[in-house]
């Protein structure tokens, strides 16, 4: 693990851009692009609000939850709006290959709801999946598009929802004693788990199979992580626990953006 960046205001969402970029928030409501290769940062907008989870659409532009404003902004060049409204907690996002978003709705700690809405690219849509969730957080696609994966935090597992719109969650993995947050699959169909509480990633691999890929017992390189995102074979964690965000070499690619 290597520290990527440092002095951010506690980043929670990261994502990376087709350009290698990658961006994340602040409790401020800033949106930070960070110059990977330099470790460098600059403050390119900011919603007023907290944002969480950020993911990038195949057309480049930026789709920001903040939990402050219960929105959804979308940043395109340098135009900043909102995109969906109306939530108690929007927390993270996720692209299908049709230019669709989902976004996780947390609600609170200890208040399961429901729960997953999907947007199509006009801003139309809502409530997708209406089982109540104990505190959906991280969400991530499958590699072959069938199902969205659900980091539900509370309840301590990983859930999968088919995409097709039959079928109910099914469990893919009971994490007992770890507090799940943000997902990520690499091009292999392994899933990535960070790990608010303690401070670790996980890898869940194809048969189901649970390792732990790096474990900081001093929450100090590694701090109280939520989102990540893969910058080829490194996987980037936000640490809202801290100021920066961490590179880990996992020797794996992420999955690439969907093609439209």
């Amino acid at each position: 693990m290597r520290v990527l960046v440092d002095g951010l205001d506690h980043p929670e969402g990261v994502a990376v851009a087709s350009d290698g970029s990658v961006w994340c928030g602040g409790e401020a409501g800033q949106i930070y692009r960070v110059d990977a290769g330099a470790g460098t940062f600059e403050q390119v907008a900011s919603t007023g609000g907290f944002c969480l989870g950020l993911a990038f659409d195949a057309h480049g532009a930026l789709f920001v939850c903040d939990v402050k404003h219960g929105a959804v902004f979308k940043l395109s060049g340098d135009r900043l709006e909102r995109f969906a409204e109306g939530f108690r907690n929007p927390n993270a996002l996720a692209f299908d290959g049709a230019g669709n978003v989902f976004v996780s709705e947390s609600h609170a700690q200890g208040e399961p709801g429901p729960g997953l809405f999907r947007f199509a690219p006009d801003g139309s849509g809502g409530l997708w999946h209406d089982e109540p969730l104990h505190f959906a957080n991280g969400l991530a696609l499958a590699p072959d598009g069938s199902a969205l994966y659900v980091a539900e935090t509370w309840a301590h597992a990983i859930v999968r929802v088919p995409t097709n719109g039959t079928g109910t969650r099914e469990v893919v993995a009971q994490l007992d004693g770890v507090l799940p947050d943000g997902l990520a699959f690499d091009a292999e169909g392994r899933l990535y788990v960070a790990c608010y509480e303690p401070s670790q990633i996980l890898r869940i691999d194809p048969d189901g199979s649970v390792h732990t890929v790096v474990h900081d017992e001093t929450a100090h390189l590694l701090c109280h992580p939520t989102n990540v995102a893969f910058l080829g074979t490194e996987l980037i964690a936000a640490n809202l626990g801290r100021w920066h965000l961490t590179a880990i070499d996992v020797g794996a690619a992420g999955v690439p953006v969907p093609p439209r």
